[in-house]
């Protein structure tokens, strides 16, 4: 063997995404579309994380695994739209994923809260994955086929994670006194931020106007609380997330200190080193 051969390759990750072309987009379009595309990525990679933090305390280990699983497929996702946005504005997907300040993500104020115990974490789970599945579905024609095509995945691994946080929903709401309490403490907690999935967007008309979103946010989210009543007030007798106040914008000058814990985990690999290429 020669020493040629005995060097090791270097193996790069392949990027999810095909290859697309945006040429057919105006300015104002493109910009629209990056906008929305930042606060999906931020919403999907927060809420990965926040969720990858039951790996191991889980309250048993098929749950360990489950939760495990769910959060990397959110990670995954966030990859995808991470890697649609960074093609779109001639940027780099890991430098918007992790070279951030924690005051620049999008999340929404949903995504903005501590871990909590494993009732929040559900509450909170099928909070968003609820909301996050109406936006889904209003995306789901876009006449900007790449985002079609890659919303039209995430929905494939999303109706999983919908029957799998239903179960646990019921199971606790039903559970007996102390499960239930907790559940609707935790819905209590986050019930002001239920909304906030659907903060309105900068461009969000020239999407709809473009045929890529199909109805404005408040219409979604007004979508999302029949839903959400339905299920929480008409099945399981708890109030629901329906009588929220105004939503507020996605854009933060001061990150709460919850956020600021885990943008430091999940940044903690990429600032060992400025300027690194990994």
């Amino acid at each position: 063997m020669t020493t040629e051969a005995r060097l090791p390759t270097r193996q790069l990750i392949q990027p999810d995404l095909p290859a697309f072309d945006h040429g057919g987009l105006d300015r104002a379009t493109r910009d629209a579309l990056a906008e929305l595309l930042l606060t999906m990525a931020d919403d999907e990679f927060v809420i990965g994380f926040w969720d990858s933090e039951w790996t191991g305390i889980a309250p048993m280990l098929e749950e360990d695994v489950a939760f495990s699983s769910i959060a990397q497929d959110e990670i995954g996702h966030a990859r995808l739209l991470y890697e649609m946005l960074a093609r779109l504005t001639d940027g780099d997907a890991d430098r918007i994923a992790f070279g951030r300040a924690p005051h620049e993500y999008r999340h929404a104020a949903l995504l903005d809260h501590a871990r909590h115990d494993w009732a929040f974490s559900i509450a909170r789970r099928w909070m968003y994955d609820t909301a996050d599945s109406v936006r889904l579905a209003a995306l789901t024609s876009a006449s900007f086929k790449p985002l079609a095509d890659v919303v039209a995945k995430i929905r494939r691994e999303e109706r999983y994670h919908l029957l799998h946080l239903d179960v646990w929903l019921r199971r606790l709401a039903n559970g007996g006194d102390e499960p239930r309490r907790r559940l609707e403490a935790s819905l209590g907690l986050l019930r002001p931020d239920a909304h906030s999935v659907f903060a309105p967007l900068h461009g969000e008309q020239i999407l709809v106007d473009a045929g890529i979103l199909a109805e404005p946010m408040p219409a979604l989210a007004r979508r999302w609380a029949a839903q959400a009543e339905h299920i929480l007030l008409g099945e399981l007798g708890f109030e629901s997330a329906a009588g929220v106040g105004d939503v507020v914008s996605r854009e933060r000058l001061e990150p709460s200190e919850s956020f600021r814990w885990l943008w430091g985990e999940f940044t903690s690999v990429a600032r060992l080193e400025e300027g690194v290429e990994w």
